[in-house]
């Protein structure tokens, strides 16, 4: 991560990689296919996003399912979360590495819809419970990058998918709560 904001991704080497890992070339490539995958390595999140959702108490609706195994899977990010943020300025620099975070995003959006159809879900409804999961993880994990006050990132998606809830909730119910920020947000004009 350091070469990488140091340098750069694209100006970053993987002979520099290995030297500053103290590893041979030979050694990185039994462990990574290319210096991208250093940043995309497979981690515990899909383990524990499929374990979270097949756990998750009976009855919860869909979101309920998906907040928890969401906010499960947080500790995840929470303790590294300064290696997360220097991980995310990387690619948030490089369009490529974008493009790669998209790709990874899809498939816990595929790991959470088929974790739900287990728990009994249609397919069409496990589908879209994944996808606004994962689109309001991909908002509160933003916030929570680049939160300076430091609130957990289980807070920040509890918040997230409670906002995404009133996005369907009746006009009255919605406009009571909806003063354009998340609940436990001040609304700065």
């Amino acid at each position: 991560m350091e070469l990488y904001n140091d340098k750069g991704f694209e100006a970053t080497t993987v002979a520099e990689i290995a030297a500053r890992a103290e590893v041979t070339e030979r050694t990185f490539y039994r462990y990574f296919a290319d210096k991208r995958e250093v940043l995309f390595q497979a981690n515990a999140l899909a383990d524990v996003l499929a374990r979270a959702t097949a756990t998750a108490a009976d009855p919860l609706a869909p979101l309920e399912v998906i907040t928890h195994a969401l906010t499960e899977a947080a500790p995840v990010f929470e303790e590294r979360a300064e290696l997360v943020r220097q991980r995310q300025a990387v690619i948030a620099a490089n369009p490529e590495l974008q493009e790669r975070e998209l790709a990874k995003l899809a498939s816990l959006v595929s790991i959470l819809a088929h974790a739900l159809r287990e728990r009994g879900l249609d397919p069409t409804t496990a589908a879209l419970a994944a996808e606004i999961g994962i689109a309001a993880f991909k908002v509160a994990f933003d916030r929570w990058i680049n939160d300076p006050g430091r609130h957990t990132l289980a807070q920040h998606i509890r918040e997230t998918l409670d906002a995404t809830r009133r996005l369907t909730a009746p006009a009255e119910q919605a406009a009571a709560t909806d003063d354009g920020s998340l609940p436990g947000q001040e609304n700065v004009t």
